[in-house]
């Protein structure tokens, strides 16, 4: 029955396509995408001018996340400040600048401070985070038991280009005009004006 129904729903599915060209679809995306923006836009603390995500939207703590103008993000966009976690209070802090663009499926983790800059382009798939789910101490203690631990906050700054599968660890600083290849993953920081590259990532060259 259910193999039925999904064949039922893909041939309908190709007859809306003779029906309502590709062009129209897109234009009716378009308009879900501004209303879903408006109604997602009261959730967090603060957010400037041309907000604009695509759907849907995971978000926890939204009064701890401050968003400038210009934001953009396209779909499956997860953004968490967790204050309190298995019986640990936290006080996060995250802040998005001016002109920042997330591309599909990213991922902001926050328990400390996490500081994101102007002028922003991050490719699909970035994971940035400012803890670890967990320590080696509590390593026999089931990992979603295990308290959110911090090593310092993760500060990216202006004009920075972060690549698609970049994972960018806690306690880093990105230096502003800098660019992070694809599939890095970032556990130092690193000056301004930088091209890193790697896994763990290393300095390329200065730009």
């Amino acid at each position: 029955m259910k193999e039925i129904f999904k064949k039922f729903l893909r041939n309908f599915g190709h007859i809306l396509s003779y029906l309502f060209p590709y062009k129209l679809y897109a234009e009716y995306a378009k308009i879900r995408k501004f209303i879903f923006s408006g109604y997602i836009k009261g959730q967090f603390k603060s957010v400037g001018k041309n907000f604009t995500v695509g759907f849907p939207l995971y978000m926890q703590g939204g009064n701890y996340i401050v968003i400038g103008d210009n934001f953009t993000a396209f779909s499956r966009f997860w953004i968490d400040a967790y204050d309190s976690y298995e019986g640990k209070i936290h006080q996060p802090q995250l802040v998005i600048g001016n002109n920042v663009s997330f591309n599909f499926d990213c991922h902001i983790g926050c328990i400390n401070k996490v500081i994101i800059g102007n002028d922003i382009l991050v490719a699909s798939k970035v994971y940035i985070t400012d803890h670890f789910h967990g320590d080696i101490e509590r390593n026999l203690t089931p990992p979603t038991k295990r308290p959110l631990v911090s090593k310092g906050p993760v500060i990216i700054e202006d004009n920075v280009w972060i690549g698609e599968a970049v994972v960018i660890m806690p306690n880093v600083t990105i230096g502003k005009n800098s660019i992070i290849g694809a599939n890095s993953v970032v556990t130092k920081s690193f000056p301004q004006n930088s091209l890193i590259a790697g896994v763990p990532a290393k300095l390329i060259r200065t730009l």
